[in-house]
């Protein structure tokens, strides 16, 4: 997960309020249960000491939410009276959740806002192609592409052969196919997309998917049902689930293998609070990788006002030159110094199936240098 949007959260000091908000159930009643969440969140806010400013923002924030369309959620970061950031999330939170602390409480981010593929989907057919972007919170179009309209069905004519004309029908879809490739292949230059999905008849999308750049074979993806197919939505998730899968075991084992030292004794990554800590200080840290139900997530550590002010004993930040440490989250101080270095973060959730226990403790990271 690219973490630059977090920026203008780290810019400022705290204390912050982090609030995720569900918006995923869609009924009659469902204006009023969100009135009355925003102000169970004003109350749980003040309840944790913040100050009236905040609690006041954030509450408007939240109610004005209200007849909100997001399927999934939204998350809601302010301090000193101001709401900084309200992503939406590519998942629900599955509730509400209302935190004030030092730091931002940016780490659920990574489950519920991390690994958002975005598909872009083109509908295939013999005349050409139309495209849509897809992801979790929505779709848009994304352009078309018409080519050769002519000929394109085997019918017999008075003025060729019957074979002529076979061969002159296979010759314009094939440099259709063609066209309907190069279009594709530009659009995803444009969007970046991570995935390809293609829809239509099996043999068109196999023509157009043989005539595509080979550095985006891997990314492709031939639906079973069709255009108009109420199992194609289904069909679009299971893609993103299953990119999302092998992201995150690619990124493990990589993680795994990095980890044991060479043969003088130096690992490429590092786990558990103590070393994490020592990486991010140092601005080692490359990619964080977090398995959120672990033990350290959510272990006290030290931090001071820079992002490499962090410690796991208040004395040692002292040491550093922070005269006033605050207490705060491991997960939530270590992502403030990887967003400060420019560096990644993931969730391995969806990896951990055959590694329960990986990363050690629930925090590793891949790191810049032995």
């Amino acid at each position: 997960m690219d973490l630059a949007f977090l920026y203008p959260l780290y810019e400022r000091s705290g204390p912050w309020a982090s609030v995720y908000v569900d918006l995923s159930r869609h009924a009659e009643d469902t204006p009023h249960e969100r009135e009355l969440t925003a102000q169970a969140v004003g109350r749980e806010l003040a309840g944790q000491g913040a100050d009236e400013p905040t609690c006041r923002a954030v509450t408007e924030a939240v109610d004005g939410l209200a007849h909100s369309t997001d399927p999934h959620g939204r998350a809601v970061f302010a301090r000193a009276g101001e709401v900084l950031l309200d992503p939406p999330l590519a998942r629900p939170p599955g509730g509400t959740l209302a935190r004030w602390a030092p730091l931002p409480h940016v780490a659920p981010l990574l489950e519920l806002a991390g690994e958002d593929p975005l598909c872009l989907v083109a509908y295939v057919d013999r005349r050409g192609a139309d495209f849509e972007l897809r992801s979790a919170v929505g779709s848009r179009e994304a352009g078309s592409v018409t080519a050769q309209p002519w000929p394109l069905h085997r019918t017999a004519t008075a003025d060729w052969s019957e074979r002529h004309f076979q061969l002159r029908v296979e010759n314009t879809w094939e440099s259709n196919a063609g066209e309907i490739a190069d279009a594709l292949a530009a659009c995803q230059d444009e969007v970046r997309a991570d995935l390809l999905i293609l829809v239509g008849e099996q043999r068109e999308c196999r023509a157009v998917h043989e005539r595509l750049p080979q550095r985006l074979t891997d990314r492709v993806v031939e639906a079973d049902h069709g255009i108009g197919s109420r199992l194609l939505d289904e069909e679009v998730e299971q893609a993103r689930a299953e990119h999302v899968r092998r992201r995150a075991e690619a990124e493990l084992g990589r993680f795994l293998a990095a980890r044991s030292p060479d043969a003088e004794g130096r690992a490429g990554a590092v786990e558990g609070v103590p070393a994490l800590v020592e990486a991010a200080r140092e601005h080692r840290i490359d990619e964080l990788l977090v398995r959120p139900d672990g033990p350290d997530t959510h272990r006290e550590v030290w931090i001071g006002e820079a992002p490499d002010q962090v410690a796991v004993r208040r004395t040692d930040l002292k040491t550093l030159g922070e005269p006033r440490p605050w207490p705060t989250r491991a997960d939530d101080a270590v992502i403030r110094s990887v967003v400060a270095t420019d560096a990644a973060a993931l969730s391995v959730t969806p990896a951990t199936g055959t590694h329960e226990d990986t990363p050690a403790g629930g925090l590793g990271a891949l790191l810049r240098w032995r």
